[in-house]
């Protein structure tokens, strides 16, 4: 798998994770998991939605996850898109995004909208980004652009949204009107991450020529900083709520801890063995987590900061 969003914390002490067909939840206060959602069978919603595909699916491979406010989004290999209120029984709504043939759920983000609602943000392989409310679960908006995209992030004011894909370039959109406000120039490959520092006016994009690279809406003739991995390339990018931190994830073996008020140029690099499905900060910035996923189940290290650049107390 190129994608690497299939771990997803909730608190300091709640972890969601995509192990084999199922999704888990982990909580380091009982050292227990339990499985939230079994892919591996028939998966059907119990609500009656306009769109709500109600003979559900079957074997569904999930490619992405987001949680957020109780709400469990999870995406699939052949388009499909599954929404659980984790505080109700069952699911809620399941749809196909698109029958393309090559019909990925790259991304999702869930995030509030400029009315206060909450929405949900589908990037997927067919050029389509892709938005639903969460009440009803009806289309908002549906953004065709000229190449696959693999990731969008919406910016702390709802103004802006990064999308970057197979393409060398990346875009700001209006996500009111799906229209480019400005093209990313720099990067050398496809771009699969992107985020937003809590500012605002900083953003990263990760992609596949090994860098990460930070932009200033301001000022986007070029990246304000450009940090580079060791071995891959950037797959997930995560800022902490503070703004200290931007947390860097390789495909496999190598996370980077970036200090912001440094200008980026320290850095804190956890080395272990294995291929990384996701990398997150709690809300409260406590504690990052990191996937390990080796084809049939994932395990979980988590690092507890104690101070200043360092996330100690490993466990599986």
């Amino acid at each position: 798998m190129q994608l690497r969003n299939l771990v997803w914390a909730t608190s300091k002490h709640d972890v969601y994770l995509v192990s084999n067909y199922s999704v888990n939840h982990w909580s380091s206060i009982s050292g227990t998991l339990s499985e939230i959602i079994n892919f591996a069978g028939h998966v059907a919603p119990t609500e009656r939605h306009v769109g709500n595909l109600l003979e559900g699916f079957s074997q569904t491979q999930i490619s992405t996850l987001a949680v957020k406010d109780k709400l469990l989004v999870a995406g699939g290999f052949q388009g499909e898109l599954t929404c659980k209120r984790l505080d109700q029984k069952g699911v809620s709504f399941c749809t196909r995004t698109t029958h393309d043939d090559n019909a990925i759920t790259n991304a999702i983000e869930i995030y509030d909208s400029l009315s206060g609602a909450t929405h949900i943000i589908a990037s997927n392989n067919d050029c389509g980004v892709r938005e639903y409310d969460t009440e009803r679960f009806q289309l908002l908006n549906n953004f065709q652009f000229s190449w696959p995209v693999n990731h969008t992030s919406i910016s702390p004011d709802r103004k802006l949204m990064t999308v970057v894909g197979d393409n060398l370039d990346g875009l700001l959109v209006d996500p009111q009107n799906g229209k480019t406000v400005a093209t990313l120039v720099g990067h050398r490959d496809y771009s699969f991450a992107s985020a937003w520092h809590p500012n605002g006016c900083t953003f990263a994009t990760g992609n596949q020529d090994k860098t990460c690279r930070v932009w200033d809406v301001r000022h986007l003739s070029s990246p304000v900083a450009i940090v580079r991995g060791n071995l891959g390339a950037t797959r997930s990018i995560r800022f902490s709520s503070d703004g200290q931190y931007m947390v860097v994830a390789e495909p496999a073996d190598f996370v980077h801890v970036y200090s912001t008020k440094a200008d980026y140029k320290i850095r804190q690099e956890i080395d272990f063995f294995g291929e990384i499905s996701g990398v997150c900060l709690s809300p409260d910035d406590e504690c990052m987590y990191i996937g390990i996923w080796d084809r049939t189940y994932a395990s979980l290290l988590q690092y507890n900061r104690k101070h200043q650049f360092q996330y100690l107390d490993a466990y599986y």
